[in-house]
């Protein structure tokens, strides 16, 4: 006697933006290299900017710089899946420094930056920290800095003081972060100070911003 066909599974409940699990893979929105898959690595804290919200972020950007990234200078502090590095290269920055910790990552940025021919993009192995610091030091500018750290251990409170150094007149930072950049008035933190928030949204989990130094905002 033939068995009663069983009932199929029911579909896995869907994955809150930045949740503890994430699609393999994030796709460039725009540009050049326009749909193509970047791959994610497993990798303890990585935390690729989801499509819709990237696709939100570059429509602030290109609002800000009329759409104009011919001369752009961009600085990837985190680059992690290279999701919002290559996204810049990908719309014609002049160039883009890619900057991550671990080694697998950096690894395969390299073999993105192989397969996609990006020679405006450079790629470095080191502590984002560092690496701004030196930048700075030595006068480097940049027109768009990413930030997009592992939540929870002050990175932007480290790094956004130093932005304000590296930062060309006019120029932008996105930063992703676990809680809203805004505070009460008077309440303020000494490393926010400076910044004007510009541009703000959250999605899921993840609150993200486009910032500008307060002498830029007109």
């Amino acid at each position: 006697m033939p068995k009663k066909p069983t009932k199929s599974a029911a579909k896995p409940a869907k994955v809150p933006v930045h949740g503890p699990q994430h699609s393999n893979q994030v796709r460039i929105i725009g540009g050049l290299w326009k749909r193509t898959p970047l791959p994610v690595l497993a990798a303890q804290g990585l935390r690729p900017t989801p499509d819709r919200v990237r696709e939100t972020v570059f429509n602030w950007i290109n609002h800000q710089r009329d759409a104009n990234w011919a001369d752009a200078q961009v600085l990837d502090l985190y680059a992690g899946s290279g999701a919002l590095g290559f996204e810049a290269a990908s719309r014609g920055a002049q160039s883009v420094t890619m900057v991550d910790m671990a080694t697998s990552v950096v690894r395969q940025l390299e073999d993105i930056k192989a397969k996609l021919k990006a020679d405006n993009v450079q790629i470095l192995r080191g502590d984002a920290l560092v690496v701004a610091q030196a930048a700075a030091a030595r006068g480097q500018k940049y027109d768009l800095i990413f930030l997009d750290p592992p939540y929870q251990q002050e990175f932007l409170e480290r790094n956004l003081p130093l932005c304000v150094r590296l930062l060309k007149e006019g120029g932008l930072v996105y930063a992703e972060s676990g809680a809203a950049l805004a505070w009460p008035d008077g309440d303020t933190p000494d490393w926010m100070a400076g910044w004007e928030v510009i541009r703000a949204d959250k999605a899921g989990m993840v609150f993200y911003h486009l910032l500008q130094a307060k002498s830029a905002v007109v």
